[in-house]
Parts: structure tokens; sequence; C-alpha cells
């Protein structure tokens, strides 16, 4: 009786360290996006500025500023993972252009509020990269703990589901930006 008491305690206590291993994981996955929003709020932020200082030079150029805007917008009415990932991807294509569109107009190039604005953008890019790569990392660890044996046993009991990766969706997103000045 007492051993079956025993077996029986040290299976709860399993359970109990597993489970909670799996919020800490878990956890660390939410945080991990949340850093991601965090940065794609300050370039969303910056967008409007940036938009503003290049839309006095860049007359011909209003298809590339309305592309920008409206990445913007579906960020910001984007509830979910999956549309928020959706519409970064559109807004990251949407800047590129913009900024190679940007290489034909000197004087903007030149304009300090421009330059800072970029320079802004930028540092924001790399934490952006750098936030991705690190969810990327949690939710590697977090699928990977709920996936062994035996915690897939006690995951599965306790709801816990596979994350997404945060990715690239769209196949133009993942080339170079093509300007034609010739039209």
């Amino acid at each position: 009786m007492i051993i079956a008491l025993v077996v029986i305690g040290l299976i709860v206590l399993y359970i109990i360290v597993v489970y909670n291993r799996l919020i800490s994981k878990k956890n660390n996955v939410d945080r991990a996006w949340s850093d991601i929003d965090t940065q794609l709020q300050k370039r969303y932020d910056l967008v409007p500025n940036l938009v503003n200082t290049v839309k006095g030079y860049m007359k011909h150029e209003q298809e590339v500023l309305e592309k920008v805007t409206e990445a913007r917008t579906k960020w910001m009415n984007s509830s979910s993972l999956k549309d928020k990932e959706k519409t970064e991807n559109q807004m990251a294509g949407a800047l590129k252009s913009l900024f190679a569109v940007s290489e034909n107009y000197p004087d903007l190039k030149a304009n300090e509020n421009f330059k800072l604005l970029q320079e802004d953008l930028t540092a924001i890019e790399n934490k952006l990269a750098y936030a991705r790569q690190r969810y990327n990392r949690t939710v590697k660890a977090f699928n990977t703990a709920i996936q062994k044996f035996p915690a897939v046993i006690f995951a599965n009991m306790l709801n816990f589901e596979a994350q997404d990766y945060f990715e690239i969706e769209e196949e133009a997103a993942r080339r170079p930006v093509e300007v034609n000045f010739d039209e």
C-alpha cells in the first residue's frame, strides 16, 4: 500500500514538474512574440513620418506610398499572430520598394529627416530580425518539449499545442525589389 502511494506521489510530482516546465516554455514563446510585436509597433509608428517626409519628393511614386500606408493600416487592424505575420511580410516588401525608389531622389537622400528616419528604421529592422530569430528558437524549444516522450502524453492531456514559426509566406517578399523608371 505504501509503495503504491509513493508511486502515485512520484507520478503526480512528475506531472507537476512537466506542467511547470511546459508553462515556462509557453510563456517564453509568448514573451518572444511580444518582443516582435513591440518592434513592429515602433516600425509602424515611424511609417507615417517616413511617408510624410517622402511625399513631397515622390509625387510620381504614389503607388509605393499607398502600399506602405495600406500595409500599416492592415497591421494595425490585425489581431491574430498569422494576420500580423502576413501584414508584416507585406510591409517589409513595401518598405523595400520605398527605399529602392528613394535612391532616384538625391534631394530626398540628403534630407536630414529622411536620413534619421531611415537610420531609425534600419535599427528597428535589425532588432526585428533578432526578435524573429529568438521567437523561432523559443518556439522550437517549446515544440520539442511537448513532443518528447513521456512529456508528450501529458502535453496532449493538458492541451499544449505546437506553435507556428515566424516565416515569410509570400514568395515575392523573398525576392529583391525591382524598380523600373522607364514607364
